[in-house]
Formats: C-alpha cells, sequence, structure tokens
C-alpha cells in the first residue's frame, strides 16, 4: 500500500490546565479532530444559542446536520451530549479552542482524543497545492478487506472541484454522510456523526481502479480496491435473510418499554399489515430509517397498517435498553412502538427470533401481510447519504407495502 504524502491538518495545541478554563462557549463555525489509530478525523460543526440561552450544536456532514441539544455545563467542562447515543464530547473551552475526549458511555475506558478550534470551516487543510489534479466522481464496485473480514461494496464519488462527497454501501448498510476533498492526487473522506468515526483515503493506480485505507474507531482498519463501474452492485437485500424451512410466520413475545408483554397475536395487529424493524438506538443506519419510518406512518397509519420496533440495544439490562428507547423515541417524536428484543449481538438476536435463517444487519426491515404471514425481509437500509439508492428504498417499501394492503384477506384464509 502506498504510503500518503502531502496531508496536512492544521491542530491548535491545546492541554488541559495551561489556562483558566471558561465555559463561554462562541457561536459559529468550528472545526473539530478525532485522533484514532495515529490518524486524525476531521469534521465540522455549528454552534448557535438557543430559546433558553444555552446552546445547541449541529453536527456536518455533507449535506446533513444533526442537532445536539443537549449541550450541558460542568463547572469548567462542557459536555455535547450526541443526540440519541449514549455517548459525548467532553471538552474544556480555551478561547477559540476546545479540548477534550470522544466518550462511549456503554464502553468501559473508551475514550478519544478531540481538540477543535473556531472559525474554521474547512474540513481536511489544503496542501500547498489546493487544485485538484485527479478527477474521482463516480460509481466504483468495492472490496474492502484486512485480515479476518472481507466486505462487499458500491462506493459513490461526487467531486467538485477539490470539493468531495460520497458514501459507500453494503450488504448491512451504508457508510452515511462522507465529506472531504482532493488534494493533489489523494482523495479524503471523513464522517462523524455521533457514533462513526470514519476516515477514507484513496488514490488511482490508473483510469479505473482506486486503491485505499479505511480507518474506523480506535481498532479497526481495512484496505480497499474500488473499481470504476457504474453498474456496480450489492446482492439483492431481499435474498440475504429468510424464514427457514417449515416457517411462515414470525412469534415472540417481547416487553415494551414499560414491561408490558407484546405478541403478533395481539388486537392491534389483527388483520393488519405489520412491519417490523429490527433496530437499535446505537445503530446510525436505524436512527436513519427510524426517521424514515416515523414520517412515512405519521401520513398512512389510518390504512391499516402498524409498524413494531425490536430494539437489540448495548447492555442486556432492560432498564438501561428501555431508557435509550425511550430517549430515542421522545427526541424524535417516533409515533410507533417499540419492544425490548435483545441484545445487539447478532448471533443472540438470531435465538430471540429463531423463524429466521439469522439477523445479519441492523436494521432489517419485515412485512407481513394481513394474515400474519412473512411476505417480504429488506436487509439492511439505504439512507439519504446514498442518494438514488434511497429513492429506489423508498418506492419499493410503499410498493410492497401498497401489494400488501391490497390483498384480500378472505383469499388468504
Amino acid at each position: 500500500m502506498r504510503l500518503f504524502s502531502g496531508f496536512l491538518l492544521i491542530s491548535v495545541s491545546i492541554f488541559w490546565g495551561c489556562s483558566p478554563s471558561s465555559t463561554d462557549l462562541k457561536t459559529g463555525m468550528w472545526r473539530g479532530v478525532l485522533e484514532i489509530q495515529g490518524q486524525q478525523v476531521p469534521f465540522n460543526f455549528r454552534v448557535t444559542k438557543d430559546s433558553a440561552g444555552g446552546f445547541d450544536v449541529y453536527l456536518k456532514n455533507a449535506r446533513e446536520e444533526l442537532l445536539l441539544d443537549e449541550v450541558i455545563i460542568k463547572n469548567d467542562s462542557i459536555d455535547f451530549v450526541l443526540h440519541v447515543f449514549d455517548a459525548q464530547l467532553r471538552v474544556a473551552v480555551r478561547g477559540d479552542s476546545l479540548n477534550g475526549f470522544f466518550i462511549l458511555n456503554y464502553r468501559d475506558n473508551y475514550r478519544v482524543p478531540f481538540k477543535a478550534a473556531f472559525g474554521q470551516d474547512f474540513r481536511f487543510a489544503p496542501t500547498e497545492s489546493t487544485e485538484a489534479s485527479t478527477n474521482f466522481s463516480g460509481k466504483y464496485q468495492v472490496l474492502f478487506t484486512n485480515e479476518t473480514d472481507t466486505t462487499q461494496a458500491v462506493g459513490l464519488v461526487t467531486q467538485g472541484g477539490s470539493y468531495a462527497e460520497g458514501s459507500f454501501l453494503t450488504t448491512t448498510g451504508d457508510y452515511r454522510f462522507l465529506e472531504g476533498g482532493v488534494f493533489d492526487d489523494t482523495l479524503y473522506l471523513s464522517t462523524f456523526d455521533g457514533n462513526h468515526t470514519y476516515l477514507f483515503k484513496a488514490f488511482k493506480q490508473n483510469d479505473s481502479t482506486l486503491l485505499g485505507e479505511y480507518w474506523s474507531g480506535k481498532s479497526f482498519h481495512q484496505n480497499w480496491v474500488g473499481i470504476r463501474n457504474e453498474n456496480a452492485s450489492l446482492p439483492d437485500a431481499e435474498s440475504l435473510t429468510y424464514l427457514k424451512e417449515g416457517y411462515d410466520k414470525i412469534e415472540f413475545s417481547f416487553p415494551d418499554v414499560n414491561g408490558n408483554k407484546v405478541s403478533l397475536t395481539d388486537e392491534k395487529f389483527k388483520n393488519k399489515v405489520v412491519i417490523l424493524q429490527i433496530s437499535g438506538t446505537w445503530c446510525p443506519n436505524c436512527m436513519d430509517e427510524t426517521k424514515f419510518l416515523s414520517s412515512w406512518y405519521n401520513q398512512n397509519k389510518d390504512r391499516g397498517v402498524e409498524i413494531l420496533g425490536l430494539a437489540y440495544e448495548r447492555k442486556d439490562n432492560f432498564v438501561y435498553a428501555s431508557e435509550r428507547v425511550k430517549k430515542m423515541t421522545a427526541k424524535w417524536n417516533v409515533p410507533y412502538d417499540f419492544v425490548i428484543a435483545g441484545v445487539n449481538d447478532k448471533a443472540k438476536a438470531s435465538e430471540t427470533l429463531p423463524a429466521l435463517n439469522q439477523v445479519t444487519a441492523f436494521p432489517t426491515t419485515i412485512f407481513l401481510g394481513k394474515d400474519g404471514k412473512v411476505k417480504h425481509i429488506h436487509t439492511g437500509f439505504e439512507g439519504p447519504g446514498t442518494g438514488i439508492y434511497h429513492q429506489q428504498f423508498i418506492e419499493r417499501f410503499n410498493q410492497i407495502v401498497n401489494e400488501l394492503l391490497a390483498e384480500d384477506l378472505t383469499s388468504l384464509r
């Protein structure tokens, strides 16, 4: 793998205790940097004053801004609670600089160094040459590899001048909104959505081939190869998760967030089309699907359809799991119900739904007909960061539901 050169990140040297701390957080654009595996993952965020005199923060990744409306001042530090995730940025303010950590509360001692500088609206700092000498725009058939894992993907890159954005689709979901640029002959893309810390670099081996590296979190790293292919594709998302032989229905009895048992035999679901969402509040792709399903359900709930979320959370603890789900549904005004189904381990999740061959992805969407039988299963979710693929998902989703609603219940018995 070629060594990447000419990559400069501008940072500010700021350390705990170097000057009196202040919680006077400046409003406007900031540039943050997370340090992982010897790499720096940059992202931008915007700070505003809220109506109560506190602060709102917006994480920016390409066309998306994610609102952080819990900014908690604690003595000489500030916690930016990362919306529905059990995580935060804990920082000290030093005028135009922030210094602190990205913390995952559900993992012991998970801290990633974080720093930020005020007034910087660029993402990756340019090298001496700010002109992009290479155009990376296009669709790519991608293979990510390391010693233990191989992942197929479709890569999407859109470049205008030295600015670039894109995403990667896989069989289990997408890498959401990636933003960056092209400096000299190298492509840089990154994202931070409150849970994912992703960094991608690549250069062109020839006109049709990209060679790159990918870093995620504190330890995950892969090399990747992308071949330019406007017909790049993945296995059919409706073929990966399916019912085992001898099954035509899914059966379960899970507690809702208040501890009341919920089953598909409940009167609420009788003679209705039911959509089951295998999900988790820790999962950014699930976050995207929940927002889509919430909007869709508000427009379609009177048509004889119900949605039930099956939450698989980070801890095997009902109180913890239910509180995470309650927070998520309240923050986003989710209009449909959730049950606590288990933990986010795929093997353990599969044990809770024995009719399925396996749970391979969070999210997974299961469509039940009016007769209670499973009609379709869609693995993963093509989110808004994937452009046309997201629109195709919505069209297919509506097609399935419309066909199931049109079925005559008497003919199904």
